[in-house]
């Protein structure tokens, strides 16, 4: 359980330092090509959730954030010796606090990749974080039910 809480601090401050590269070193709208034709980096403020639904909406989005970040902190530790779903729910803590950083502290959330090769909303390594942790906890829970009906 240690080595995942460690885990999900390591992915936060690589979130907020990738944040903070890119707000200094772009101007807001700003692109910077990385991979021709694959990924740019764009500077852009979400103060919405993904595709910038519900903008402006903070005080929704702290609230579900801390409601959220409950409940995941209940089942890290009730599966605390279960090493698939602590590494998935790390994931998925890290990619909450991540954006929840930005909201508090600037009032929005700062994404970056663009996927060029695909019309994909502009996202940030916080939100990379959360998908992974949600494709890893239902991958997870997948094989434990087949695993389950097989016996």
């Amino acid at each position: 359980m240690i080595l995942f809480s460690l885990l999900a601090i390591l992915l936060i401050i690589i979130d907020q330092v990738i944040k903070h590269a890119v707000v200094a070193s772009l101007f807001l709208g700003g692109v910077k090509t990385v991979i021709p034709g694959f990924l740019s980096i764009t500077y852009l403020r979400n103060n919405g959730a993904a595709w910038s639904i519900l903008s402006g909406q903070q005080w929704l989005f702290t609230i579900i954030t801390i409601i959220a970040l409950l409940v995941m902190i209940y089942y890290f530790w009730y599966f605390r010796n279960y090493w698939p779903y602590c590494l998935s729910i790390s994931l998925l803590i890290a990619g909450t606090i991540g954006n929840f950083i930005d909201r508090i502290r600037l009032g929005y959330v700062v994404d970056m990749f663009q996927l060029d090769f695909i019309n994909f909303p502009i996202f940030n390594f916080a939100d990379s974080c959360l998908t992974v942790g949600v494709i890893l906890l239902l991958l997870f829970m997948l094989l434990e039910e087949r695993m389950k009906k097989s016996k």
